[in-house]
């Protein structure tokens, strides 16, 4: 059992709760059972597995498989875990895994898509990950001075979802919104000053969705590239929705739209 946090394996994933020691090592620190039974079912390149006792005994065939895959296995005191951890209170186990960003293919039958601007709340990112999987996108293209793709909060925040939706680091948004409208992409932008409600969208055609920063919003350049821009309608004195809720309000409207069309 590892017992001291100046082991060496311990310092190396300790750095992983930075950008500079992800980069680093291009890996990924997955904290919790769900994210790494999770990375184990899709078939990550699991690395280290570091748990303690308890877990082992409360997840002995999660365990077994993890185990068996990983290329080190590593039991640890409850002390060391919770070093590991970046959670105030950790559920006993902490891997890692190789970070492979997804390049970008061909999607054919495109349906629906999100372009996100400019995003700083890991927690924001996350949640929208997680509700893009629910509702099937087909991916997310992120500008690349957002928040860090593979920070820790935003992995644990998708609760898994991160492994199963595309996601493209992009630096020329406009580009990739242009090639899908040449492509017959409707490019869909929201402003509570838009007199056309987001419901009233024609949600069957192929749509790419624009998001924006928590405060800013999105930037003139990329608002002035969309073909329809629409209000989500809000009572007097509100001035605007989290934009991880707006845009699941967005995902699940196009989801009713396509079901019932």
């Amino acid at each position: 059992m590892i017992t001291s946090i100046r082991n060496p394996l311990i310092k190396e994933i300790r750095k992983l709760h930075r950008t500079k020691g992800r980069r680093e090592q291009n890996l990924l620190l997955l904290e919790g059972t769900h994210l790494v039974e999770t990375a184990y079912e899709e078939n990550c390149s699991l690395m280290t597995l570091c748990y303690t006792e308890q877990w082992q005994t409360r997840y002995p065939q999660l365990w077994e498989n993890v185990s068996q895959r990983v290329k080190r296995c590593e039991l640890v005191s409850v002390e060391v875990l919770s070093s590991l951890a970046t959670t105030v209170n950790p559920d006993g186990v902490v891997a890692t895994a190789m970070f492979q960003p997804r390049t970008e293919g061909k999607i054919t039958d495109f349906r629906l898509g999100l372009i996100i601007e400019r995003l700083q709340d890991p927690g924001n990112l996350g949640t929208i990950i997680r509700t893009a999987a629910a509702t099937e996108i087909d991916g997310i293209w992120l500008s690349n001075d957002s928040v860090d793709i593979d920070n820790p909060k935003v992995l644990r925040a998708s609760a898994g979802a991160w492994f199963k939706v595309p996601i493209f680091i992009s630096s020329g948004l406009k580009t990739v919104i242009r090639k899908y409208q040449e492509n017959g992409v409707n490019v869909v932008a929201t402003l509570p000053n838009a007199t056309k409600t987001y419901w009233d969208l024609a949600f069957t055609k192929p749509t790419l969705i624009l998001l924006g920063n928590e405060g800013a919003g999105l930037s003139n350049s990329l608002v002035s590239l969309a073909d329809e821009i629409v209000n989500i309608p809000l009572s007097q004195g509100v001035e605007s929705l989290n934009v991880a809720i707006a845009t699941a309000l967005m995902l699940y409207e196009a989801q009713r739209q396509q079901r019932f069309k």
